[in-house]
């Protein structure tokens, strides 16, 4: 089947770039500008109906934090929903105070916090807890200037649907599909919550976050990809959870959303991409003009702390009332190597579909399911099988067994109708993501943010059709090795499930 997305938009600002991107047979035509505060937008008109799709991509996710603030991306994701000093309220300026109290009280609570965690010190919380109460006080005082959920609300009554936000390791993510007639609503919305956002009611937003928290502790899945990565990681920021640890959430104030907020969720580090029944020349007035004035200082460094090569194969093993499961990964380099889409490949040939060799050669001989995949991320990453076996198998039979599929791939070429097979597969995933205004937005604006080119996703499937039965030999071979990898078993007691209320946190 051809598929032929084309647009074809004359250049009516000089500022404007157009840019044609294509394989074989998919072309796309979009329109990308760059405002004079460094904010990308990237445009493609697609007029099938009247609707169109926006999302907002900040390059800032959990890998920006460092120890301390762990989470504090997840937990500012849910604090632009708070409304802004015109949004969400009856009267800003009467809030200014309380929210001034409120912080002040935060930094007493603070340091009762410090006190308490030394065991010199007198074990005494009453004045914790009294910092607390007088918090909550000042936060109800507050709530009779709050207008809850008014930013959602107003989405929703003009036609919004899919309204939403997302935190990753990379990146954080805004989205909503609107009416082609509320594309000024949609500017005028989120310009201001990136510039007027003030994070009120932060303190009670912290605890549904910390609720967030426990309900993953509670998780078997969660609390063992938690010491995977861990394990993992020496390192990388890839070790700590998006959620981030529970001790730091517990001491990160409003002031550090607010600091946070300022330097990295700026203009310069965002892309805004629009797909839908919009004129590129409207978008482009529209952003220059809600997004445009908005200053955008110096970005902090990037990141540059990664692991060292892996000296040896790792393994830990997480004590849990549930039954067993277990994680395998195997480090990978960074989006962009030449060996990415070998190793994308490998692991479909895997695991995508119910004629891979784990379906056929695991699930049909029920020993268990396992999955396969590879990340392409800012940073080195990891080729991931997770496996949970059936009936009385165990994981250790399940983990032998994907261990022969691995060394099967270094050893034989896999064959010319599977290496065809998970082509076509491929070709069919990024065909149903151009169909939606949305999955457009999300290619569009996450290989712009990852790499710097929006077409880099095209780019990515051209790579994938070139690889070859020899080179899935040669990745696998290269990194599917026992020195590179790292194994978590989470092992079933009949212990009580670990809590976070076994032991109190202040």
């Amino acid at each position: 089947m051809r598929k032929a997305l084309i647009i074809l938009i004359s250049l009516l600002f000089p500022v404007l770039g157009t840019a044609v991107a294509q394989t074989d047979d998919i072309e796309l035509d979009v329109r990308k500008f760059t405002l004079d505060n460094g904010m990308t937008v990237l445009v493609l008109e697609k007029p099938a109906a009247p609707v169109f799709s926006a999302i907002i991509r900040f390059n800032t996710g959990s890998v920006d934090e460092q120890p301390g603030i762990t989470g504090i991306s997840h937990l500012l994701e849910h604090m632009m929903f708070k409304g802004s000093k015109i949004m969400g309220t009856t009267d800003y300026e009467a809030e200014i105070p309380l929210m001034a109290r409120i912080d002040s009280l935060a930094t007493l609570m603070f340091a009762e916090q410090v006190k308490l965690q030394n065991p010199l010190n007198p074990p005494d919380s009453g004045r914790y807890f009294e910092l607390r109460e007088q918090i909550a006080s000042v936060q109800a005082e507050q709530k009779k200037y709050v207008i809850k959920d008014e930013l959602w609300g107003t989405y929703l009554k003009n036609g919004g649907t899919r309204l939403n936000a997302s935190t990753g390791n990379d990146a954080t993510n805004y989205y909503v599909s609107l009416p082609k007639n509320k594309l000024e609503l949609w500017a005028f919305m989120e310009s201001d919550r990136m510039q007027n956002n003030i994070f009120r009611e932060f303190y009670s937003e912290r605890d549904v976050v910390m609720e967030e928290r426990r309900l993953g502790e509670n998780n078997p899945r969660g609390r063992l990809i938690e010491a995977f990565n861990a394990t993992m990681f020496w390192a990388s920021p890839y070790e700590w959870p998006v959620v981030g640890w529970m001790s730091d959430l517990l001491r990160i104030s409003r002031e550090d959303v607010e600091d946070y907020f300022r330097s990295h969720y700026t203009p310069a580090n965002a892309v805004a991409a629009i797909v839908g029944d919009v004129r590129a020349d409207e978008v482009y007035e529209l952003c220059k003009r809600y997004f445009g004035k908005i200053p955008s200082p110096p970005l902090p460094p990037p990141t540059m702390t990664v692991d060292a090569p892996q000296e040896g194969e790792r393994r830990v093993a997480v004590e849990y009332d549930a039954n067993p499961i277990a994680y395998i990964g195997w480090l990978t380099p960074r989006i962009g190597h030449p060996d990415q889409a070998a190793l994308e490949v490998t692991a479909n040939i895997l695991s995508m579909g119910r004629t891979s060799r784990f379906y056929k050669n695991i699930k049909e001989k029920k020993l268990g399911n396992v999955s396969a995949s590879s990340s392409a991320s800012r940073y080195p990453d990891a080729f991931f099988c997770s496996l949970t076996p059936m009936g009385d198998h165990t994981i250790a039979e399940l983990e032998e067994a994907v261990y022969q599929e691995i060394e099967r791939l270094k050893t034989e070429p896999v064959s010319g109708w599977e290496l065809q097979k998970v082509k076509n597969q491929t070709r069919a995933s990024l065909i149903r993501s151009l169909d939606s205004n949305m999955g457009l937005a999300w290619r569009l604006s996450g290989s712009q943010g990852m790499t710097g080119d929006w077409g880099y996703f095209l780019e990515s499937y051209r790579r994938i059709n070139q690889v070859t039965a020899e080179d899935i030999m040669r990745v696998a071979g290269k990194y599917l090795t026992r020195r590179n990898r790292t194994v978590a078993y989470l092992v079933k007691t009949e212990s009580e499930k670990p809590s976070a209320a076994a032991g109190k946190m202040y």
